[in-house]
């Protein structure tokens, strides 16, 4: 059996039920630890509290791991070993070879594996970016009980099918705090945002970009004119629609973030232009050839607004 721990936001969540899929298709036994979620003392320290957000959307076919699974995997772990809710996220007694954390950008080797414990984000599109179709198919969302919300939304996604539209995430709000302004901040510049629009223009004239953003002061204030529009009425636990109305436009610019990556990949035109940063963390070195082949079929942009 394999484990693979859940956690983060929406876009990571999501990326660990795909790898999840992913190994189910190539014949293992997966299960999926949500505990992180149960665990405040884990979330300490952390720029947002997060929460089980795959609950948000329609049923997905996953199993979740239950504390039996986990000890057969893992072994005991703790010092305390009825304080089972924390075995993630403080000192770990675990031996090398069942729990496997993920150290680069891909791990082709995590297909041979079995008996282990999982853990990182597993941005990376190669890991399942041949079984993208059959989770295009099992993620979605539901109606909103805000009669409101869903009636904004239904607008909007009938408006972007009548456009040459493109979906525009630009996050900052978090990514401001000390927390992740070393790791996260200074890779989506304005210079970016700029050579990424400039090449969407260049294709279709007529483009109209719709903003998604944390801090809609600052893109009303930077993104003035007819071809831009905010969206900004998705909030707190509905929050999630604006994924489902990123993958609503025709093409997306993504932020380093994995929120607007699903926005894109949830995308099913086969025309779709999809650009997302060079790089999504500072410590990252960029390989061009590396990321064109890890990432097929997206356009690269440097922070200084070069096209790899």
């Amino acid at each position: 059996m394999l484990i693979v721990r859940a956690m983060g936001g929406l876009g990571n969540q999501l990326q660990q039920y795909a790898l999840c899929r992913k190994l189910e298709a190539i014949g293992r036994e997966v299960r999926l630890d949500t505990s992180w979620f149960d665990d405040q003392a884990v979330q300490v320290g952390l720029a947002a509290e997060r929460e089980l957000e795959l609950r948000f959307l329609d049923p997905l076919p996953y199993r979740t791991a239950s504390e039996d699974e986990i000890r057969g995997v893992l072994g005991r772990l703790w010092e305390e070993p009825e304080h089972m809710a924390h075995r993630i996220g403080r000192k770990l007694h675990l031996t090398a070879e069942r729990f496997f954390e993920e150290k680069e950008m891909y791990h082709e080797e995590i297909y041979e594996m079995d008996n282990r414990y999982l853990v990182g984000y597993w941005a990376c599109e190669k890991y399942y970016a041949d079984i993208l179709d059959i989770l295009r198919e099992e993620i979605s969302f539901p109606r909103s009980g805000n009669a409101d919300t869903q009636r904004r939304n239904d607008e909007a996604v009938r408006q972007m099918e009548t456009e040459e539209s493109v979906s525009v995430h630009i996050r900052r709000g978090d990514y401001l705090d000390d927390i992740n302004r070393g790791l996260f901040g200074g890779i989506c510049t304005e210079a970016y945002y700029e050579k990424a629009i400039a090449c969407l223009r260049e294709r279709f004239p007529a483009a109209v970009f719709y903003l998604f953003s944390d801090d809609t002061a600052y893109v009303r204030e930077r993104y003035r004119g007819a071809e831009y529009r905010i969206v900004d009425w998705n909030k707190g636990r509905e929050s999630c629609y604006d994924m489902m109305l990123m993958s609503r436009c025709k093409h997306n610019i993504c932020a380093n973030s994995t929120f607007s990556f699903w926005g894109a990949r949830l995308n099913a035109r086969k025309d779709k232009i999809m650009i997302r940063p060079s790089v999504h963390k500072n410590t990252q070195i960029c390989v061009p050839e590396r990321m064109k082949d890890l990432w097929r079929g997206w356009i690269l942009i440097t922070p200084q607004g070069e096209v790899l």
